[in-house]
C-alpha cells in the first residue's frame, strides 16, 4: 500500500478531494488504512508539481474520510519463468 494524502474536504457531488505528490490514473483503485476499498480516482486537476485528485467515494459515509489518510494498492509484479 502507497500513501496517496488526506483527504481535504467532500465536494458538493459527494466526491473526496485529496492533495497529493503524484498525479494518479483515472480509474485506479484508493483504499483506507484498514485496506478497505474506497473507491476509485474521477479527475486530476490543479498544477503539475503537486496536483489534487477527486476520488469517487462508492462505500460508506464520504463525510467520515475527511482528514484521513487513503492509499493505493501496489502493482503486483509478475514472475518471470525460467526457461
Amino acid at each position: 500500500m502507497k500513501k496517496i494524502g488526506r483527504v481535504l474536504h467532500i465536494s458538493p457531488g459527494e466526491k473526496a478531494v485529496i492533495k497529493t505528490l503524484k498525479p494518479l490514473r483515472i480509474g485506479e483503485k484508493i483504499f483506507d488504512e484498514n485496506r478497505r476499498f474506497v473507491g476509485r480516482v474521477s479527475d486530476v486537476f490543479g498544477p503539475i508539481k503537486s496536483p489534487y485528485i477527486e476520488v469517487d467515494i462508492t462505500s460508506g459515509e464520504p463525510s467520515k474520510l475527511v482528514g484521513k489518510m487513503l492509499y493505493q494498492s501496489l502493482p503486483e509484479k509478475r514472475k518471470r519463468r525460467r526457461r
